[in-house]
């Protein structure tokens, strides 16, 4: 298993592979001598006589009360115990795993003024799979997500609660239940840490809840593109649609990336296709704007959600705390430097992009659901019977199952209302504009899941149209496809319940699995 250098510069692949236990984590030794500087700073400013925010004095709006040097460790512990006020369902233990990893980094960047012993007990909690309950709700998004990354710093003081992942616990009994934190720490034989000056404020400042719901989001998404590409192919075939649209001389006239990606991918996905032989000189002109746009709305879409991941690249690569430590010459004894308080954890950002992701997935998810309309309506489908049944009338094959798509998509809709556009003062005003950013990352996996659904019934929709299409077959990518889909769901020979179809063809999108089996037979598949 490789190992990721935290303190070091980290990409997104990186806090994917933690966030799935795929990579370890370990303190680079580079980044000790920053962390060391910066720490060397915040002691220094406890002797200065100074007032210097969030080491001596109260937080918010209570930041001009200045604090007894004998009460600063209790400051701290009272600030992360009175902040851990979240509420709602806990994250998922990959999302929580990320955000281990990208608190570890942003204090390993050297300008937190933490000692190095807090990032240790980030990372060996990672490596010892000791994750804490954080609850998903509470977080404005700027001054960063203080609730849930409260909850997250309690378990390192003892606090709170946490669950023991698959791995950690040498006994195996506690795998997915939650324990008090300090019961959890000792199960893996981790002794709590007493936080020191300015350290709590460290740990609960900063933009990195809603970019580890926003990286899992991401990489649903970015799955879930793909697979909207191969169920559409596979729709042109049992539509007996047609390939033109995808001629590359069409799209080097509008040159966007993922519009030319997709195209492509459409012409990989049924070259040598029998299907789109059979109707080559039908008296058909244009395709629905549904099969004939789709390069461009799926394109759209790609590039929407590569310029997310360009903007969360760039805030992993931030730090977002507050105040920064900026140590300077280091004359042999006391680093000269400055503290400063400033705005990075606000979350602006990323709360934007995650609104733009949210667009982009349900304009896609809309057009998916196009198609299977036209596959299903006896009046567009070009011969196919009424729901795709084999005896309309009798049988109701796919009909609800396209309500059912209309109906993801409404809610789509919805959650797409941009949260980023929303601000309501906290703390006696002096926080008067906030991000709403991990709302907004929230609502993206709740889109992200629905247009799997989507995408799940478009692929029953259009495999059922290429069965009735026999003996005629779909081509090589779009082969691959039906076969994957088969191997977890019959064909409709009669109705059935729906509900474990839909389910097991939307697991296919949201596990990779369709995109490997597809990818087998078109290694070029974009």
């Amino acid at each position: 298993m490789r190992s990721v250098e935290v303190g070091s510069p980290i990409s997104v692949e990186d806090v994917l592979d933690i966030g799935h236990g795929r990579a370890h984590a370990r303190l680079g030794e580079g980044a000790r001598v920053g962390v060391a500087a910066a720490r060397g700073v915040v002691e220094a400013s406890l002797a200065d006589g100074q007032a210097h925010y969030g080491i001596n004095t109260g937080f918010g709006a209570l930041a001009e009360v200045r604090i007894e040097p004998t009460a600063l460790r209790r400051l701290q512990l009272n600030l992360v115990r009175s902040h851990a006020a979240g509420v709602g369902a806990p994250l998922p233990r990959a999302v929580v795993r990320m955000l281990l990893l990208l608190r570890a980094q942003v204090l390993a960047a050297g300008h937190s003024g933490v000692r190095a012993d807090v990032i240790e007990m980030l990372l060996a909690m990672l490596e010892r799979r000791v994750h804490p309950r954080v609850p998903e709700q509470g977080s404005v998004g700027a001054s960063g997500d203080l609730a849930p990354l409260a909850h997250l710093a309690l378990v390192l003081v003892g606090e709170g609660q946490a669950e023991i992942g698959p791995g950690g616990d040498p006994d195996a009994t506690t795998d997915g239940a939650y324990l008090d934190g300090g019961a959890a720490l000792a199960r893996v034989g981790l002794q709590p840490i007493e936080l020191a000056a300015k350290e709590g404020l460290a740990l609960i400042n900063g933009t990195q809840v809603m970019m580890a719901i926003a990286l899992h989001a991401l990489e649903r998404s970015e799955r879930a593109l793909r697979a909207a590409d191969i169920a559409a192919a596979l729709s042109i075939e049992g539509f007996l649609g047609s390939t033109r649209p995808a001629d590359p001389r069409i799209h080097d006239l509008r040159p966007y990336d993922g519009q030319r990606a997709v195209a492509a991918n459409f012409r990989a996905l049924c070259a040598g296709s029998p299907l789109i032989a059979s109707h080559k000189d039908c008296n058909r002109v244009q395709d629905p704007y549904s099969f004939r746009c789709a390069p461009q709305v799926h394109g759209a879409a790609r590039d929407a959600i590569a310029h997310v991941r360009r903007v969360l690249a760039v805030e992993i690569a931030s730090v977002t705390d507050n105040p920064l430590v900026f140590p300077g010459a280091d004359d042999g004894d006391v680093p000269e430097g400055a503290v400063i308080s400033g705005g990075n954890f606000h979350g602006q950002p990323v709360s934007l992009v995650c609104d733009f992701a949210r667009i982009a997935l349900t304009s896609l998810a809309s057009i998916c659901e196009r198609r299977v309309e036209q596959l299903v309506n006896p009046h567009l489908s070009n011969g196919l019977p009424a729901f795709l049944a084999r005896d309309p009338g009798l049988e109701s094959g796919l009909m609800i199952a396209q309500v059912t798509a209309t109906a993801l998509v409404s809610e789509c809709k919805g959650l797409s209302m941009p949260a980023s556009v929303d601000s309501i003062p906290s703390s006696a005003s002096r926080e008067d504009h906030v991000s709403m950013g991990p709302i907004a990352a929230r609502r993206w996996l709740d889109v992200v899941g629905n247009l799997e659904r989507v995408v799940g019934i478009e692929l029953l929709a259009a495999a059922q149209a290429v069965d009735l299409r026999a003996p005629l077959r779909p081509g090589l990518g779009t082969s691959a496809a039906h076969a994957a889909i088969r191997e977890v769901v019959a064909g409709l020979h009669e109705d059935r319940v729906l509900h474990g179809d839909i389910e097991a063809a939307a697991e296919l999108v949201r596990s990779g699995a369709l995109e490997a089996s597809v990818r087998a037979a078109v290694p070029e598949l974009a």
